[in-house]
């Protein structure tokens, strides 16, 4: 069988298109993957527009202030985050939840422990259980990090709707410092209200130990105070960030530049 010199051409012409087609889609792909996991995957869980911009941190008609290694700096985030050390993640090695002490103890000697007083604090039309002004058994708010109204009731099945977020995970924070810090520092970070928020259970076990590179929340309404936090918690604990981590803290804050440092007490 002979082919006509015509027609070698077409196919070499057909080849090349089909190759250019190819490459092309590839590099669609390859642009489509670096937007997903670095803006996208953010943009893509759907923005609550119209959730709360920020979520209580201290309340001191009955909450004292935890003592913390470092005052927060004052004045914008942005500032506080080019003030933060940038440094890779130090091994996991020895974690444990336990490192920070005892879950939810009384740091700030006020009679109650901490997750009540975060739910006191959080909650609107709080209920205690009989006989107790420290013990929530009922309350409901505008969930911080989906933007969505959530009852909370008290029950082996029904409390962990609402869960207390650690807004600097504690692991997070073993692998960026807190091996360094003392006992009572360590204990001290997990018992801070400036480092927790009552919030959607489901939503804190999607955040697990991941900091803001990996985790935002859905409410992009919240993020700027969310990052905020952040890096209050972590200047105030001498906590470092990853050059990733970093990055996309800016990001955020690059919507909002004269958003302040935040403060507990």
């Amino acid at each position: 069988m002979t082919i006509s010199w015509s027609a070698y051409r077409r196919a070499r012409r057909r080849s090349r298109q089909a190759w250019v087609l190819l490459a092309a889609a590839a590099a669609a792909i390859f642009v489509a993957l670096v937007w997903f996991f670095t803006t996208g995957q953010f943009a893509a869980a759907g923005p609550a527009a119209d959730g709360p911009t920020e979520a209580p941190v201290f309340d001191a008609a009955w909450m004292k202030p935890v003592q913390e290694p470092n005052p927060v700096p004052s004045g914008s985030a942005l500032a506080a985050l080019d003030g933060l050390a940038v440094k890779g993640r130090a091994p996991n090695t020895g974690y444990s939840r336990e490192a920070f002490g005892q879950a939810w103890l009384d740091v700030d000697r006020n009679g109650c422990d901490t997750r009540n007083d975060i739910l006191r604090r959080d909650l609107a039309g709080v209920v205690f259980s009989e006989g107790s002004s420290c013990k929530v058994t009922a309350g409901h708010f505008r969930e911080p990090y989906t933007g969505q109204d959530v009852d909370f009731r008290r029950g082996s099945e029904s409390s962990r709707a609402v869960q207390i977020d650690h807004v600097v995970a504690l692991g997070d924070a073993w692998q960026k410092g807190a091996q360094r810090l003392t006992a009572k520092e360590r204990q001290s970070l997990a018992n801070d209200p400036l480092n927790l928020v009552a919030a959607d259970g489901a939503a804190n076990q999607q955040k697990s130990a991941g900091d803001a590179a990996t985790w935002l929340p859905k409410n992009t309404a919240i993020r700027c105070h969310y990052v905020a936090r952040q890096i209050s918690v972590k200047a105030a604990y001498g906590l470092w960030v990853t050059a990733a981590e970093k990055d996309a803290m800016r990001r955020v804050l690059s919507s909002c530049p004269q958003q302040p440092t935040i403060t507990a007490g």
